[in-house]
């Protein structure tokens, strides 16, 4: 090497080293990025392991050799839980999901400022949803999609953050065909335990937009029960005459109906039951008071209680319908 080229190569050597280094430190999460990688590159080893077997298939009478099927592909998420963070910061959230102690994680993190965060690939388990059920599902974090919406637990939701949100619903629904109505929140699926997203949650403007249930307003508010319908007056008797005059000649039954009263778009029969309505939906209601407040919390959004009102059990009785469509 001629002594131009070394004196070239000590001076470009910090340069180098220098832009390493910027390149490093410009990504505070370059270390647990390297983490996932290697944890990937783990679960991509077990997939391509053959013969495919599971402990204990030893004990079973396996046929003379292995046949692998040419016919499959990648199971993919059917649900999408949603959840606030109930931290200060993304840079929190963030900090807490690469952190193994913390043992929790989404496939999404949201911003107030709209900013996403993909943290883990939509085929892989996240840890999000932690013990819960919807429906018969009892293990929603392998048949789901977390999402953590940047919120201290208690203020409104940033319209930047629901706009990016209904962009990223929109991307999973078109790829992975999920059903509307397994648009979720995780107080849904853990009544017992979350009351998350909070109450501020714009849950109809995202049913609106083709993500969850929502009722008719309309129908619900003119809804009655069965057993509450206000009748016809008694009747009251009429004499007339064979010209329709009045006269004490014949009497005449006539039934006219209650002042103010109104016919009703859908009749709530006596035979209604709210928690079978709940069950049917999706909540688990062994602690039925639990299950009320997570479905006030998503559908009311006000009074958020264990207590159903009248105007409650209209809108539960809407989905119930809805839920069996």
């Amino acid at each position: 090497m001629t002594c131009l080229m070394k004196r070239t190569a000590l001076l470009c050597f910090p340069v180098f080293l220098s832009l390493a280094l910027a390149g490093c430190s410009s990504n505070p999460y370059a270390a647990t990025n390297k983490v996932y990688k290697k944890q990937a590159k783990a679960f991509a080893k077990t997939l391509r392991a053959t013969p495919v077997t599971n402990p204990g298939e030893d004990s079973l009478q396996l046929g003379d050799q292995w046949v692998g099927t040419t016919n499959f592909n990648l199971r993919k998420p059917n649900f999408v839980v949603i959840h606030h963070t109930a931290q200060n910061s993304t840079e929190q959230t963030l900090k807490t999901f690469t952190v193994p102690r913390s043992q929790v994680s989404a496939h999404y993190v949201i911003g107030r400022d709209g900013k996403v965060y993909h943290m883990l690939s939509d085929y892989l388990r996240a840890w999000h949803g932690g013990v819960g059920k919807w429906g018969n599902n009892s293990d929603l974090n392998s048949s789901s999609i977390g999402i953590e919406l940047d919120n201290n637990g208690s203020e409104p939701f940033a319209e930047a953050q629901i706009n990016s949100l209904l962009q990223v619903l929109a991307i999973l629904k078109k790829t992975h065909g999920i059903p509307a109505a397994n648009f979720i929140g995780h107080s849904d699926i853990a009544p017992s335990r979350k009351v998350d997203p909070n109450p501020t949650f714009p849950w109809k403007k995202l049913a609106q937009a083709g993500f969850g249930m929502w009722y008719d307003e309309e129908k619900v508010r003119n809804s009655v029960f069965e057993s509450i319908i206000p009748p016809y007056q008694d009747s009251i008797a009429v004499t007339v005459d064979s010209a329709g005059l009045t006269k004490d000649s014949t009497t005449v039954l006539v039934d006219i109906p209650a002042p103010g009263a109104v016919v009703a778009v859908d009749t709530i029969p006596v035979s209604f039951q709210p928690k079978d309505a709940l069950r049917i939906i999706g909540y688990d209601v062994k602690n039925l008071e639990a299950a009320i407040k997570a479905f006030k919390l998503h559908f009311v959004q006000k009074e958020v209680n264990g207590i159903l009102t009248d105007d409650d059990k209209k809108v539960l009785y809407h989905l119930y319908k809805k839920s069996l469509e």
